[in-house]
């Protein structure tokens, strides 16, 4: 986390440099008005080509290059169309569990893998896609950029690139750390862009033959899956920068019954070509970055196991997996410190760094790698806290263990220190067993229903979330040869 937040903070100032240089007027390519820039073409490719990197580096890319280039396909030929002609547009697979797609300034634009699980028509995915280029050929980061001005430029692009990361919700826990007045102004402002995208990406599909109702269509399904996952429909607050989905879907589908869509032949010849370049698609959590059976949290690519307390809330990121306690007065987070070497060192340079004194240093071992563990007491909102820590020189990295909790609290100390010396090596059955869901594409037999099909294929997604997947209602009953997306468990093959 904290390396993600220095390289927000670098792009930032990379912004800033630009706001310093001075303004300019521009025409908007989508609206034909003349407006204040902040940003010349220069500084938006270069922070475009920063943020893309950033991507590639904390999120990462699928791997799949027939898949890759599909989508390619597609949105080249959508913005062979777009208003705005002085980018060069890249598109992208971001291996992200979550339904979300983002645009960055200059033109790279991403569509995650599970938004690729959840769409159910080449149509869908060329008005989402359209939807990203209308954010580009708007100028809505350079919008965005010169409404910050004056409320905190760090503020509103970290805004963007937490929600480009990790969608809407962390762009609001961002937004949060600064002015709310000043954010509500630009969370508004992105409201109205949202919309202004919408109309550009149904416009777009639409003149490059794909039905301009596929935006209405998959956003229905965005928002079943939303509730599916969060229990309840999303509801608006002060800082949501997207409109209500049933808004959106009620608008798009309006905007669609007034456009023409052009006779052109689409890349996917039927729902069945477009769903069979979805299978074999990862969906759920990747395994190569780790994952949790219960409080072990087992990590095949690195070659490690961790077990937290049992009843504490875990999470996962990529730059470190953790725990709370439920009472929330305790935490623990396992994070890379650098290269493998010394852990004696590794502790004496953090200390340094973080200018704490750490005390009862011993040397040791943990899981059969030299170890290194301290205690320290550090400066926390409302007191001071005490750390647990432990460096790990594990063969492909120093791992530093952190555990943090209320002073004088000795039952989360020996939580922390069982927590340590649970590090170790993978077993060899933990690697036979490791497993993950890939999508496939069966079809239905005459008059059966999800739940049958479900069962007769090995379907590991529940019923609901087969029926989200697919645009269907869970008790529909199925026409034969009607292709249905699964999730089926197969090996984990690094």
């Amino acid at each position: 986390m904290q390396a993600r937040l220095r390289k927000l903070t670098a792009i930032g100032l990379l912004l800033f440099a630009g706001v310093a240089s001075g303004c300019a007027t521009v025409v908007n390519p989508v609206t034909g008005k003349r407006e204040w820039s902040t940003m010349s073409p220069a500084q938006e490719k270069a922070l475009g080509e920063q943020a893309a990197a950033q991507v590639e580096a904390e999120i990462g890319l699928v791997a799949d290059p027939a898949l890759v280039a599909y989508v390619d396909a597609l949105g080249q030929r959508l913005a062979a169309r777009s208003p705005r002609t002085d980018v060069e547009y890249h598109f992208n697979v971001a291996d992200m569990e979550e339904p979300n797609a983002f645009a960055l300034p200059g033109g790279w634009i991403y569509v995650s893998r599970g938004l690729l699980a959840i769409s159910n028509s080449e149509a869908e995915l060329a008005n989402v896609l359209g939807h990203e280029i209308g954010h580009v050929a708007a100028r809505h980061a350079d919008q965005r950029q010169t409404r910050a001005t004056g409320v905190g430029i760090l503020t509103a692009l970290g805004t963007i690139l937490a929600g480009a990361a990790a969608g809407g919700e962390a762009a609001q826990s961002v937004a949060q750390l600064g002015q709310v007045a000043g954010q509500g102004y630009i969370a508004s402002y992105g409201r109205d862009q949202e919309r202004q995208a919408d109309d550009v990406g149904q416009r777009l599909a639409a003149a490059t033959g794909w039905d301009p109702d596929g935006m209405a269509r998959f956003l229905h399904t965005l928002e079943r899956e939303s509730v599916l996952r969060t229990g309840a429909t999303r509801r608006p607050t002060f800082l949501d920068s997207h409109p209500l989905t049933a808004e959106r879907v009620a608008t798009t589908r309006e905007r669609a019954s007034g456009l023409a869509t052009a006779p052109a032949r689409p890349i996917a010849r039927s729902r069945a070509d477009f769903l069979s370049r979805l299978a074999g698609l990862l969906v759920g959590p990747d395994p190569a970055q780790g994952v949790f059976r219960d409080g072990l949290f087992l990590h095949p690519g690195l070659d490690f196991a961790l077990e937290f307390p049992p009843g504490w809330q875990t999470r996962n990121t990529p730059q470190a997996v953790g725990a709370v306690s439920p009472q929330g007065d305790g935490q623990i987070v396992l994070e890379l410190q650098g290269p493998s070497g010394d852990p004696g060192e590794a502790a004496r340079a953090f200390a340094q760094q973080n200018r704490l004194m750490l005390t009862d240093g011993r040397a040791g071992q943990v899981g059969g790698w030299r170890a290194y563990r301290a205690a320290a007491v550090a400066q926390v909102q409302g007191g001071s806290a005490e750390l647990d820590l432990t460096w790990i020189a594990h063969p492909a990295a120093t791992f530093r263990l952190t555990g943090v909790t209320a002073r004088g609290s000795r039952a989360n100390l020996q939580r922390f220190l069982t927590t340590a010396r649970s590090f170790r090596p993978l077993t060899r059955s933990e690697r036979a067993a490791m497993t993950e869901q890939r999508l496939r594409v069966v079809t239905a037999r005459r008059g059966e229903s999800l739940a049958a099909l479900s069962r007769r294929t090995g379907n590991r997604w529940s019923l609901e979330q087969t029926a989200v997947a697919n645009g269907l209602d869970a008790g529909a009953t199925l026409a034969s040869g009607t292709p249905v997306k699964v999730a089926v468990e197969v090996p984990y093959r690094p």
